[in-house]
């Protein structure tokens, strides 16, 4: 069973991200929450999620669901335990910060529940009736969750692994154009800036 993902973002959608990590591409769903935390990831950058793994005789094909914080996985593991919520549900319902249904929750604020998507007045019950009194631990997450950036020095790797992997160059010819593009421009420090500054480059040519 799949618990945890490390790689390079392949593709980037509204719900999900493909996620390749040993030389596989793994599908993985997100709640609106965490994609939010990936507005300044790239394709090819670095990305990491705690993995809740799903897969019954109901539902044979494997559902991936990734998470910033192993505490967002084990919440929503109490969040599905609730009658009428599935883990595609689930995914769907979560729209605002594990944090903050956590919090109403507790608070018994229905107002709040049904807000999320796909949640009416009767589960929102349902929801406070199972889980008040063990949602205390997950309303302290930190409000400001992202997912870490990548360290400056290895943005060039980036680059390269992408032009040598996805875009089809040579090696060579990947980290001569890279080269040159880091001479034109001394103050480039993300890979976003390097693709667009090879880009000019090979264009003024």
């Amino acid at each position: 069973m799949i618990g945890y993902i490390e790689g390079k973002i392949l593709k980037k959608e509204n719900d999900r991200v493909l996620v390749l990590a040993n030389q596989i591409g793994y599908e993985v769903l997100l709640p609106a929450f965490v994609v939010e935390t990936l507005n300044s990831k790239s394709i090819g950058d670095q990305i990491s999620f705690y993995i809740y793994y799903q897969q019954t005789e109901r539902q044979p094909k494997p559902i991936l669901i990734g998470f910033n914080l192993e505490a967002e996985k084990e919440f929503f593991q109490h969040f599905v335990s609730v009658e009428d919520i599935g883990p595609l549900k689930a995914v769907k319902a979560l729209t605002i910060s594990v944090r903050e249904v956590a919090r109403a929750i507790e608070e018994r604020d229905v107002s709040t529940l049904v807000g999320l998507k796909g949640i009416g007045h009767r589960t929102a019950q349902k929801i406070i009736a199972t889980l008040e009194g063990k949602m205390g631990k997950f309303a302290l997450i930190r409000k400001d969750v992202t997912q870490k950036p990548p360290k400056i020095e290895d943005f060039t790797k980036q680059v390269l692994d992408v032009m040598i992997n996805q875009l089809g160059h040579r090696m060579a010819d990947a980290k001569q154009m890279i080269a040159k593009a880091l001479k034109r421009d001394r103050s480039i420090s993300t890979p976003e800036e390097l693709f667009d500054e090879v880009y000019r480059s090979e264009r003024s040519e």
